[in-house]
């Protein structure tokens, strides 16, 4: 593997069968995405006093000594409390060639909980990243913000990509991809990426969003179009193309924008710049390659935008520029896009609820 970019499912397989991806259960086809692979929660988790990272000397077995407060066996499944830190220990460890580094996000389905999940790694000083040539076992720091979560052994809440080399599609030749292959309907706003909006004025109707409600209940990861949404969360309508964001609030707004992934790239959601607001948007973070691509079965895919409003209430106006798309060089097209053979869950979406919930009926 001498050519640069992120690998694809077939160059992730090679990985798995040389050794640099293990685990202490057989890693199952269905982990392998088009452009990642999903990790899995292991038998415990620790709740901790507080977030944190290793850092460059230590490791997070050292660090768990420190800030360890109790152990909960997941094996049976257990509750994860809203507003409290857990750090899990994941099936899956990396041994990492010099000139590969790795990322991670969380799964899309995961971030519209509001669950917020990073991973960490000895001697490591950022969330997320895993450096080259690193040798050791991952972890996932779990807090769960908006909903209290029942999590067990073995299910995926994160997902990981694999870099080599160089990924990152400039600017001149993201214009040129989108001369040839049109990566968002309308102008496409590029600068470090692919700029994309907010939709405050649906074509019908007047419902822009989703709030989650302060006290709900108890969110079972395992169960799928199960809970109903009025239960959780509150509809956001406005007739005026402008909402306005309360402090510490978590909303589940839609980009106005339809966006291509083509074959040959994937892409990674990114925060716009602070300067824009008093407001955060995403938790997930990575789209693969064919996602809203006429080839994998789409007609461009809406971004569902994870907002977290910060000190001040903030005025979120219609069309206002909230984040950006990085569009990463694949290392070689995958064997499955993501929507064509492969159970894709957001292809084609407009604003929508994450999976554990039944479908809206508006």
């Amino acid at each position: 593997m001498n050519t640069s970019g992120v690998l694809p499912d077939h160059g992730i397989r090679e990985l798995i069968k040389t050794g640099v991806i293990s685990a202490d259960s057989t890693i199952l086809p269905e982990q392998i995405q088009p452009a990642s692979l999903d990790l899995r929660l292991g038998t415990k988790a620790y709740r901790v006093r507080a977030s944190f990272l290793s850092g460059r000397n230590r490791t997070v077995a050292e660090r768990l000594i420190d800030f360890k407060m109790h152990e909960i066996d997941l094996t049976g499944s257990a509750v994860l409390e809203k507003g409290c830190v857990y750090l899990v220990p994941l099936i899956e460890r990396l041994n990492l060639p010099m000139g590969m580094t790795a990322a991670a996000s969380a799964k899309s389905s995961i971030g519209r909980l509001d669950l917020l999940t990073r991973i960490i790694t000895d001697r490591g000083v950022e969330f997320d990243r895993v450096p080259e040539g690193y040798d050791g076992p991952l972890y996932v720091e779990i807090c769960p913000s908006s909903f209290s979560v029942v999590a067990k052994t073995g299910q995926m809440l994160n997902q990981i990509i694999f870099r080599l080399g160089k990924t990152q599609i400039n600017d001149d030749d993201l214009r040129a991809l989108h001369a040839e292959s049109p990566i968002v309907d309308g102008d496409a706003h590029i600068s470090d990426g692919l700029g994309f909006s907010v939709d405050l004025r649906p074509q019908t109707g007047n419902l822009v969003g989703y709030r989650a409600k302060p006290h709900a209940g108890v969110i079972d990861l395992s169960r799928l179009a199960y809970y109903d949404p009025a239960e959780f969360w509150e509809e956001v309508h406005t007739e005026k193309g402008w909402i306005i964001l309360d402090p510490g609030a978590f909303y589940i707004l839609v980009s106005r924008e339809a966006i291509t992934i083509p074959p040959h790239v994937a892409a990674e959601m990114a925060p716009y710049l602070t300067m824009v607001g008093e407001f955060r948007v995403h938790y997930a973070g990575f789209f693969d390659p064919g996602f809203g691509h006429s080839t994998a079965g789409g007609s461009g895919s809406r971004g569902v935008l994870e907002v977290r409003c910060h000190e001040a209430p903030f005025v979120l106006e219609h069309a206002q520029i909230v984040g950006r798309l990085v569009y990463e060089r694949m290392q070689s097209i995958p064997e499955a896009l993501y929507g064509a053979g492969i159970k894709s869950n957001y292809q084609g979406q407009g604003l929508k609820l994450s999976k554990h919930f039944k479908a809206e009926e508006n």
